[in-house]
């Protein structure tokens, strides 16, 4: 059920403008600064060459840049630009007023169901993420 409204939702919130893939990767780039396309192609779990081609593909359309690295004048880092972290202030802003129209439409019963759901079941979510994204963490630690 969790994959069906994960699915549901996020085909009717989300553009089609930009593909999951440049969207997670500019996501990161946001979060994160300037980064090598070695560890970005390892942290969204995708083979250079095809970062490579994502990250040129970003270039091309302005949303990506590459720089070179502080530290090590050999290197290139990536790095996401203004008009890139505009069309992710878009998105997420898009996003919201999507779901927002979504919500609008719920009965006062179905708007406290959704709720009480949303908060049992948030907290769960982001415990399984992070014991999965920190694999340092015991496997037996309960989950708060």
């Amino acid at each position: 059920m969790l994959e069906q409204a994960s699915i549901l939702t996020t085909r009717h919130i989300t553009n089609q403008e930009l593909s999951l893939t440049s969207a997670l990767a500019l996501s990161r780039l946001n979060r994160e600064g300037p980064i090598r396309l070695t560890t970005l192609a390892a942290a969204e779990g995708i083979a250079q060459p095809s970062m490579t081609q994502l990250i040129q593909r970003l270039e091309r359309q302005g949303l990506a840049t590459r720089i070179n690295d502080p530290e090590d004048g050999r290197v290139a880092l990536v790095n996401i630009t203004n008009a890139g972290r505009a069309l992710m202030d878009d998105r997420r802003r898009d996003r919201r007023d999507r779901l927002g129209e979504l919500l609008k439409a719920l009965s006062p019963e179905d708007e406290t169901a959704l709720t009480l759901a949303a908060n049992v079941a948030l907290p769960i979510i982001r415990g399984l993420v992070h014991n999965a994204t920190n694999p340092a963490r015991s496997q037996t630690a309960k989950i708060a």
